[in-house]
This record gives structure tokens, C-alpha cells and sequence, in this order.
């Protein structure tokens, strides 16, 4: 159990009052961290706790939420403040009441979705590194999107493979991929659009038939990441894709580059949570080479 009064404390000195009438109490979500809803001023508060070390993961979360909320085109938590006592930290955020998903807010979270990647900047990567589940994330600004992705996504990833364990023909197989992965760039330029970066059906929902996105990965990349990630763990509805491509069609060769684009995240589930997802990295690889 969190040591609120100390926690408490710090984010009053950030003008963040949390009751200490009643203690918060845990909800669903937080597979990393301790979910919890608190009191605020009569509001309520979604907080987020953790041990010390996790303070930088939490404040990239911070940031990432801010920079997707600079680009107006779909609703994030508000962040209120994130502060470590001792050994904990916290992440406070506007509370919002989700409801199940409709046909309208999924076919606007697809046209909203577009309108986010859209916004864009200079160059790929970001301010700073941040995590991708519990993975660190590094974000080096660069102007070669394929450099970017093969060094700082696949090969990043293969490299945590290799020291977890997993050798032999996963890793020959990821050579040989790094070594061509310019083909599947032959005649597309992406553009580097804004990107919450793990964008699976489990970190959105809706409010009074509004998308919310939450638990972002953010950095700027090719807007095909985020499409391949939410065709990859059960996929997302077909009013959902046929509103994002009304807004901003796909790029002719997208299929081909879909599954690089889902190896980055196969192999970090790989590397969280291990033997299970070798079988499923190896089948990827072994379509891309």
C-alpha cells in the first residue's frame, strides 16, 4: 500500500489537494503500476503509483499525454502532476468516466486518428525517450525514418532479445531482415506524423461518445505504426478503418510494411513476457525475409 500522506504532501505542493477524508481506492488498469481513484477538490482523480524508479517512466507519460493533447484532434487525460516521495512515485490524471464503445465513437476514433497524424514534425523521434510497456523507448531525433526504425525499433529489440536469451535463428533471421529492410521503403517518404505508439483496443475508450486515448508511446513516425499496432492484438472495427482512410487514405504498400511494423511490438512482448511470443516473432520474420 502506497504511503499516501507522504505522496499526498508532495502534490499539494504542486496545488493538487487530494482528500486524506477517505484513502483512494484501487481500479481496474495499471498492469505496470497500481491504478487507483482519489478525491480532488470534489472531483475525482486517476491515479497511478509505483516505486521510485519509476518516475521518469511516469513523467514521460506526462509528456506524451501533453503532446498528443497540443494537436486537438482527439481527447487525453488531463495531466495534473506527477511527484515522488521517498520510495514512490505518482502519476496524477483527470479522472473520466469510459463507457463500452458504439459505432459512432469508433468510426471517430478512426477519423480522429488521421486528423493526430496529420500533425507532424521536422524530423522522426522526439525530446526524449520514453517506454513502450516497461521497455525503454529511445527517441533520438533523426531525418532517415528507415535508419530510425531499423536502429532504434527492430534492432533495438533484437538486441534485448538476444541478452534474454533468445539466440539461434530468431537472430539470424533478424540479420538478414536489418540487412534489406530498405525494400520495403522502395518509393515511400512517410512524413513524420504524431504517433501514440502502442495503440491497441485496450488503451482507448469512449466517453459520452467521445474516443479517449490513454497510455500513450508517443514519438513522431511513419503513421503506419499505429495502424499495423491496432491490427495486431484483435484489431479494431471495420467502421474504424474505413473512417481513417476517408480522412487520410493508407499509402499504396502499406500490407507489405503492416507486419515490419507489428514485428517491433511481437518482439517486445517477447522481451516483457518471453517464450510465448518467440513462436509468433519467428513466423513474422520468417514472412519478412
Amino acid at each position: 500500500m502506497p504511503q499516501w500522506q507522504n505522496l499526498f504532501t508532495a502534490l499539494r505542493e504542486r496545488d493538487i489537494r487530494v482528500s486524506t477524508d477517505d484513502l483512494p481506492r484501487r481500479v481496474h488498469g495499471g498492469d505496470i503500476s497500481s491504478a487507483w481513484c482519489a478525491r480532488a477538490e470534489g472531483q475525482a482523480v486517476f491515479l497511478k503509483t509505483g516505486p521510485a524508479s519509476q518516475l521518469d517512466m511516469f513523467m514521460a507519460e506526462a509528456d506524451g499525454l501533453r503532446e498528443l493533447a497540443k494537436a486537438g484532434s482527439v481527447r487525453v487525460p488531463k495531466v495534473l502532476g506527477c511527484v515522488c516521495s521517498g520510495n514512490e512515485s505518482l502519476l496524477a490524471l483527470e479522472w473520466i468516466d469510459f463507457e463500452l464503445p458504439s459505432a459512432r465513437s469508433e468510426r471517430l476514433l478512426g477519423s480522429s486518428l488521421a486528423s493526430l497524424h496529420q500533425y507532424s514534425a521536422e524530423k522522426f523521434g522526439w525530446q526524449r525517450d520514453n517506454t513502450i510497456g516497461a521497455t525503454l523507448q529511445r527517441n533520438p531525433w533523426s531525418d532517415d525514418w528507415v535508419e530510425f526504425f531499423k536502429t532504434h525499433r527492430i534492432g533495438h529489440q533484437l538486441q534485448l532479445a538476444e541478452q534474454n536469451g533468445f539466440g539461434g535463428n530468431l537472430q539470424v533471421m533478424g540479420a538478414r531482415l536489418l540487412q534489406g529492410i530498405g525494400r520495403f521503403f522502395s518509393g515511400y517518404w512517410p512524413e513524420p506524423s504524431l504517433l501514440h505508439g502502442d495503440l491497441w483496443n485496450g488503451n482507448w475508450a469512449a466517453c459520452a461518445g467521445t474516443p479517449v486515448l490513454f497510455d500513450p508511446a508517443v514519438y513522431y513516425g511513419d503513421r503506419e505504426t499505429d495502424i499495423a499496432m491496432t491490427r495486431l492484438f484483435g484489431g479494431f472495427s471495420k467502421s474504424f478503418y474505413e473512417a481513417y482512410n476517408e480522412t487520410w487514405p493508407l499509402s499504396e504498400g502499406y500490407a507489405e510494411r503492416e507486419r515490419l511494423y507489428q514485428l517491433y511490438h511481437v518482439l517486445n512482448h517477447l522481451n516483457l513476457f518471453g517464450v510465448a511470443y518467440l513462436g509468433r516473432a519467428e513466423s513474422l520474420l520468417h514472412d519478412l525475409t
